[in-house]
């Protein structure tokens, strides 16, 4: 609810890359993320690292999680998968993947929020994919830099929007 609120306010769209086993434990937030006009995404069932996984353990857990989640967008966990999973996910899954350009840091308990919101300060520019993560070892960081992020940047015009799939 509470990043739900945060980009009304801004009517801010985001993308959601949702963990299959979480959509199936909180199915009322993935309704809300759609209804919102937020766009959903694939993010495996369970978190697996594409590079500690073997290709058909790890196309099967991308193929488990799209049993709950409708979307043709993908983004690995850790970011990390081998360039044979990346032909079998575009070619067999049929799925854009998507990666990000600014990693915030948020689930570093380390890192302070100031430090975690500066990160995305100094490199923003228009077009960029900003991962956060919405879960509680980010969240001290994650409800620091949100409203922040929203409030300065669309005060110089820039807008946040959802990802939408290749046609």
């Amino acid at each position: 609810p509470y990043i739900m609120g945060e980009l009304k306010k801004y009517n801010a769209k985001a993308t959601f890359f949702c963990i299959g086993e979480n959509v199936e434990k909180y199915p009322e937030n993935y309704r809300q993320y759609i209804n919102e006009g937020h766009a959903v995404a694939n993010h495996t069932q369970h978190h697996i690292n594409g590079w500690k996984s073997a290709d058909d353990i790890y196309l099967g857990d991308i193929a488990e999680a799209a049993k709950s989640i409708d979307s043709k967008l993908f983004r690995p966990p850790y970011g990390r998968m081998k360039r044979s999973q990346v032909r079998r996910i575009n070619k067999e899954a049929g799925l854009t993947i998507v990666m990000w350009n600014i990693l915030a840091g948020d689930w570093v308990p380390e890192l302070s929020p100031e430090k975690c919101y500066q990160r995305i300060k100094k490199k923003i520019k228009a077009g960029d994919i900003i991962v956060l993560h919405e879960s509680d070892k980010s969240w001290d960081r994650m409800s620091y830099v949100l409203p922040r992020l929203l409030y300065d940047f669309s005060k110089q015009g820039f807008q946040f929007l959802a990802i939408t799939p290749k046609k």
